[in-house]
């Protein structure tokens, strides 16, 4: 983000106070803001040069124009790399590329091999997402992609298909049950492979480690010393990383997957809709898509992006090497 800007200044991480959860849900709304989307190129390089004129020091005080600039930074560039995330796999994309393939996965009468490559598209792109919004202090090699995508994509899959295999041989339940849990099985086995292919796509930073930095500011917008030496790399602070990162994605795919299954059963009974059997699917791809917009800062918000922990939480070799109160900081990815 900004601080792999020029300039000795450091930005504050957000006008919100990041040690709120509400705080957090705020900042994390600027950071997926669809509209973030049609900045272009010369846009990006404005809210650049505007917040590198902040980090030198000629201009003093960050203004309404300069937090418009850090949002587009922010939503655009990884933190760590300083790169562009490639657009789709943003997380201001992130609703709209996951609708393409919820569109696809209901689509009626897919069949066993619609249902396989549809989830393994879906799988495809939740590792495009983990793989562009990770840490990445530990870079993996083409190989190290490779395998981590396969080992994701097969046992997501896998636990995605078996699951919706379930619905059928539910014949003790009454009809109406059936359809609830119809509506409902797809939606659970694509929360539990999502956060499968969080753990299965990032494990080689459980095993190699992340960076630690210290902490060397408690001020309430997080502003922590982003350029400060890193510490180390700590495999307690990427198993921590992780494990927060997957039960964020089970916290967005819960609302999507029980409120507008949900809904769409009772506005099914209406006689709107009976009479527009056509309609249904479009309500049902308005009524995600409202609600993934709606979950997705609130599930981001669960964890801080740059979490802190005390140095003695960590490996040995790194305590008492924490910054201010013994504590030190780490890019967690989202």
């Amino acid at each position: 983000m900004s601080a792999s800007l020029p300039g000795n200044r450091e930005l504050p991480e957000s006008q919100y106070d990041l040690n709120t959860y509400w705080g957090r849900v705020r900042q994390t709304t600027t950071i997926t803001d669809p509209r973030t989307l049609f900045t272009g190129q010369h846009g990006l390089e404005q809210a650049k040069q505007l917040l590198v004129a902040y980090k030198k020091g000629d201009i003093k005080d960050m203004t309404p124009e300069l937090w418009k600039a850090k949002k587009i930074v922010d939503s655009t560039l990884h933190p760590d790399t300083g790169e562009p995330v490639l657009l789709p796999f943003r997380m201001s994309c992130f609703a709209l590329s996951n609708l393409v393939v919820t569109a696809g996965m209901l689509t009626p009468g897919l069949g066993t091999t619609g249902t396989i490559l549809w989830q393994i598209a879906n799988q495809s792109l939740n590792v495009a997402i983990n793989y562009a919004n990770a840490n990445k202090s530990t870079p993996l090699s083409t190989a190290k992609i490779a395998q981590s995508y396969s080992l994701a994509v097969g046992a997501s899959c896998s636990v995605a298909v078996g699951l919706n295999a379930l619905v059928p041989r539910l014949k003790r339940f009454s009809p109406s049950a059936r359809l609830v849990l119809g509506r409902l099985v797809p939606f659970v086995a694509v929360a539990s492979a999502g956060a499968l292919n969080v753990f299965l796509m990032r494990g080689e930073e459980m095993r190699t480690g992340i960076d630690v930095f210290p902490v060397r500011s408690q001020s309430p917008g997080g502003d922590e010393g982003e350029s400060a030496q890193s510490l180390g790399k700590s495999r307690q602070a990427a198993t921590l990383a992780v494990a927060e990162t997957a039960v964020s994605r089970v916290l967005n795919s819960s609302p999507i997957m029980v409120v507008p299954p949900l809904l769409l059963v009772r506005l099914q009974r209406t006689a709107w809709l009976r009479a527009n059997p056509r309609y249904v699917l479009p309500v049902n791809l308005g009524l995600i898509l409202g609600m993934s917009f709606l979950a997705l800062p609130f599930a981001l918000a669960a964890f801080p992006q740059r979490q802190r922990v005390r140095a003695d939480r960590l490996e040995e070799e790194f305590h008492g090497r924490g910054g201010d109160e013994g504590m030190v900081v780490f890019n967690r990815g989202i």
